[in-house]
């Protein structure tokens, strides 16, 4: 139970999922950025079924939050409606919307931050990177039932940031350019002062003494200051998985938050040892190599100190989970996961696949919002 202090740990039935999602507002004039998303949501009249659409860092961005809820086939419902939700309103008010972790040829300097508190005290702290931040991701939360679980399962979800950037990476472009990486936008994320992996704590206690450190030194005065890989998130009694990329599409989201809750459901069934210590040797590099080459990525495990292949260990991966997948009722999200490492045909291909065929990325642009603009194929009886 949470007593109400700031680090108290809200108990959460185990699995409960929640999905947020960036997604990019542009003008169907020419697809760059636009900065509506102030004027937008004061227009919209939305009663919450679906859950949360608010305001982010800049103008150009909105967020959409699901309800937290059971099953995929739930997260599936929210997700679609709240897509159909802001796309008919931004169709009504000549604005375009869609997904992808970065836009492939804004400029950051014509960002504007959005009114708000909290915007103003992260632009002051941070300069220019608070405008650079118009990047876009996929956080996906999992509930847990004590904090001592969410510090254990925040270390052993950190092996696999690697397979979540991988299968979500959908950023290759940006500045007007092919960056070479399938997911450029953690390089945004990156340069921020307490970005990276969680510190090896051993459980909740220690995890609240870390965080009095960093408050009586000035350093961060919430855990909304972490911007961790996976962090916990005690309000809403979840462990929170901040590396996706926004992908193209609500199947995507679905298929990512699938994965994400068949994942945990074994990593806490199975509690397979962790070594918090070691793997944080290594967890930049394997980071950047997901980021950097994506599905054909060579990950380094230091505990049996070799590389492997982030593609063959995806697929061992997923195999695996087929029969959690099959108790959750997810098994065909997670089925279109296997098929999508297999072909290596990710959202940052298909991107780069429709740049040049379209040969401009205005019109890259304006293919990825008829993508997102797609219902999706897992509403129930479709």
């Amino acid at each position: 139970m949470n007593d109400g202090s700031p680090l108290s740990f809200t108990s959460s039935r185990p699995l409960t999922i929640g999905v947020e999602l960036e997604l990019q507002l542009v003008t169907p004039r020419d697809y760059d950025l636009t900065r509506a998303a102030t004027d937008l949501l004061a227009g919209l009249r939305y009663d919450d079924r679906f859950g949360e659409i608010k305001l982010e860092i800049t103008e150009s961005m909105i967020e959409v939050n699901s309800r937290p809820r059971q099953d995929v086939t739930a997260i599936t419902l929210d997700l679609d409606g709240l897509r159909e939700v802001l796309v008919t309103h931004c169709q009504r008010n000549n604005i375009a919307i869609c997904g992808g972790g970065t836009h492939p040829f804004h400029h950051w300097p014509e960002r504007r931050i959005c009114p708000g508190e909290r915007f103003a005290f992260l632009n002051e702290r941070y300069g220019y990177l608070s405008k650079q931040f118009t990047v876009f991701g996929q956080h996906i939360h999992i509930g847990v039932p004590t904090g001592d679980d969410a510090i254990w399962l925040t270390h052993a979800l950190n092996c696999f940031v690697p397979h979540f950037v991988a299968l979500s990476a959908s950023s290759p472009f940006l500045d007007a350019t092919d960056t070479g990486f399938e997911s450029a936008r953690l390089n945004a994320v990156s340069a921020f002062p307490l970005s990276g992996q969680a510190p090896d704590v051993a459980d909740w206690r220690a995890f609240v003494d870390y965080m009095g450190v960093l408050k009586s030194c000035g350093v961060a005065e919430s855990i909304k200051d972490l911007y961790w890989d996976v962090r916990p998130k005690p309000e809403y009694g979840t462990v929170e998985v901040r590396v996706c990329d926004t992908p193209l599409s609500i199947d995507r989201a679905v298929e990512l938050a699938a994965f994400a809750q068949c994942l945990a459901c074994h990593l806490l069934r199975e509690r397979p040892p962790i070594a918090p210590a070691m793997q944080a040797l290594v967890a930049r590099y394997n980071k950047f190599q997901a980021c950097r080459f994506g599905f054909k990525a060579e990950l380094a495990d230091p505990i049996k100190r070799r590389k492997e292949a982030l593609g063959e260990t995806l697929i061992r991966l997923l195999d695996s989970l087929l029969p959690d997948a099959e108790d959750l009722g997810c098994r065909r999200p997670l089925e279109r996961l296997q098929a999508l490492v297999e072909s290596g045909y990710g959202d940052a291909a298909w991107l780069r696949h429709t740049a040049a065929g379209a040969g401009n990325l205005h019109d890259l642009t304006r293919a990825a919002v008829a993508r997102f603009a797609e219902p999706t194929r897992y509403r129930p009886h479709s």
